[in-house]
């Protein structure tokens, strides 16, 4: 029964973690969406700031500090090992949903595309950006990032294997894909506002510094392997190594 509440729980962190991807597109791109990144009740600008710089750096907090090793091994102490991966999951999407429920809008235009066909384009470059994120994490294992691998081996009562280096089609290109296509959709808008712009700024700084705790985890499991991999293909801009 407990392996079957697990399988059920991450079903239903997934399914959340699913309708918040699918939410952020629309908040980003202003498509869709009742709320998108340009819209809500206006307050002054530095209220707006404070609060939108304070949903963004508990994200940060939150995907960091629940991804390094040593949180992990305090966690499972406190969590099943099986369920550590969807918790984790969960509670991402929730720091996501409550900056789309509180983000402030800053209205003010930075650059706007008049000429209808190419900001079509800009927004579907963005579009694009999306559909590498996703297919970026399809191309390594989707289903153990997101927590579902771990609970349907644990429904069968097996050990998911050891970590394997691999690097598929997109990886041979760019280290950081996944991050890539974030960057193309944060940036990629035929109309940048102020708020959208601090967006953009804050998550890629965010990002650079994401990608140093990641690579320094990936050294500490491969060694030079990845050390390897990493003098031989570009971090995050295709072919600039």
């Amino acid at each position: 029964m407990g392996r079957i509440i697990a399988l059920l729980f991450g079903l239903a962190c997934y399914a959340v973690f699913f309708g918040t991807f699918l939410y952020a597109i629309g908040f980003v791109s202003g498509i869709v969406v009742p709320k998108d990144i340009d819209t809500g009740p206006e307050v002054r600008i530095d209220e707006a700031v404070a609060v939108n710089l304070l949903l963004l750096t508990l994200f940060a907090f939150q995907h960091s500090i629940m991804a390094r090793k040593g949180f992990k091994r305090w966690w499972t102490q406190i969590v099943s090992p099986a369920v550590e991966r969807s918790v984790y999951v969960l509670l991402a999407s929730l720091v996501l949903i409550l900056l789309f429920w509180q983000w402030r809008p800053i209205p003010m235009v930075v650059w706007q595309v008049g000429n209808p066909v190419l900001a079509q384009a800009i927004l579907g470059l963005s579009l694009l950006g999306w559909g590498l994120v996703l297919i970026s994490t399809l191309l390594i294992n989707h289903f153990e990032l997101f927590g579902l691998r771990q609970v349907f081996a644990n429904l069968r009562r097996r050990p998911l294997p050891p970590p394997e280096f691999r690097t598929p089609s997109l990886y041979n290109v760019v280290r950081h894909p996944l991050y890539l296509g974030f960057l193309i959709a944060f940036w990629a808008a035929p109309t940048m506002t102020l708020g959208h712009l601090m967006f953009a700024v804050v998550t890629t700084a965010y990002i650079l510094i994401a990608i140093g705790l990641e690579e320094r985890d990936l050294i500490d499991a491969f060694g030079e392997q990845y050390r390897e991999y990493r003098q031989r293909v570009a971090m995050i801009i295709p072919f600039l190594r």
